[in-house]
């Protein structure tokens, strides 16, 4: 997998897939920082911190948070207390099976995903922490 896919993937799944309409989740500017592992690497990719606003229509549909990529359809999703677990698959350029779960603590949250490309035989593990900053400008 080249270099640049493996980063697209990435931001593709990772900031979407971390902030989630779960229990107690609310709408503002969340700051989500996250970093991808691959086996097989050559070198580690850096962390990467970023913000975005979520609006009170951003979180209607849990599975429109997780992916905005129309190559992506989320399959199961479950919500148990504070915990989502979810289970998505991509065609095309990003193809691949991700599973993730995301455990919320009031304005908190601590996600992981793990991606299987389909056949590549490549997996990555992306581990995020994001947290509510404030309101959206």
């Amino acid at each position: 997998m080249k270099m640049k896919h493996v980063f697209a993937i990435a931001m593709l799944v990772s900031l979407p897939t971390a902030v989630l309409a779960g229990n107690g989740i609310r709408p503002g500017m969340w700051e989500i920082s996250s970093k991808m592992e691959m086996p097989g690497m050559p070198m580690a990719m850096p962390a990467t911190t970023v913000r975005h606003c979520y609006t009170k229509e951003d979180v209607k549909d849990q599975k429109k948070v997780i992916t905005r990529d129309k190559d992506c359809k989320v399959t199961e999703l479950k919500s148990s207390g504070n915990k989502v677990t979810w289970k998505m698959v991509c065609i095309g350029k990003n193809a691949g099976t991700f599973t993730g779960e995301t455990v919320f603590s009031g304005d908190s949250y601590d996600s992981v995903m793990k991606m299987q490309s389909n056949g590549k035989g490549r997996s990555m593990t992306i581990k995020a922490k994001g947290k509510r900053v404030g309101n959206c400008p």
